[in-house]
């Protein structure tokens, strides 16, 4: 069994809350507008990290991480990209190759909208952590832990900061 802690648009912000949470998992994604190699530098120090580049990424952080990422946690393949859009309204650079080729988990962030929904018609779980950065719209930070068993997605939970 994997735990893992999926978090995005942290926009060049990480604290000891967060990284409280880091400490308690296997792993940590992040789902792109990392915003400074800081934030990444402090969670690799504590865990293995995942992670995509999000539109304000520059090109130093481009350099490190991917735009997608596809990989197997276990027996589940993963699809993490920034900008992707929702189940029935997938953004064009994923559209045609999400339904093609479906991943079983596909996160993305972009919109600092926690949202977990499935898309019965691709078999596949959508997640997005919302941003668990402070600048942006939302009114509450969030990410996501959960965990990943086999091909068994469990244990979800929304983390909730005020913002």
């Amino acid at each position: 069994m994997t735990k893992i802690l999926l978090l995005s648009d942290t926009h060049s912000y990480i604290d000891d809350a967060i990284l409280k949470y880091v400490k308690q998992v296997d792993e940590v994604w992040h789902a792109g507008d990392i915003g400074d190699l800081r934030i990444t530098d402090a969670i690799k120090e504590l865990k293995p990290l995942k992670a995509v580049y999000g539109n304000i990424d520059d090109t130093i952080i481009r350099q490190e991480f991917p735009e997608h990422l596809r990989f197997k946690c276990e027996e589940v393949d993963v699809w993490m990209t920034h900008i992707g859009g929702y189940p029935g309204a997938y953004n064009v650079r994923v559209r045609e190759t999400i339904k093609l080729n479906p991943p079983k988990l596909f996160i993305c962030g972009h919109s600092h909208i926690l949202k977990v929904m499935p898309d019965k018609k691709l078999h596949l779980l959508h997640m997005n952590p919302g941003a668990v950065g402070k600048h942006g719209f939302h009114k509450a930070r969030t990410m996501l832990r959960f965990t990943i068993d086999g091909e068994k997605i469990d244990n979800l939970e929304v983390i909730e900061f005020p913002k």
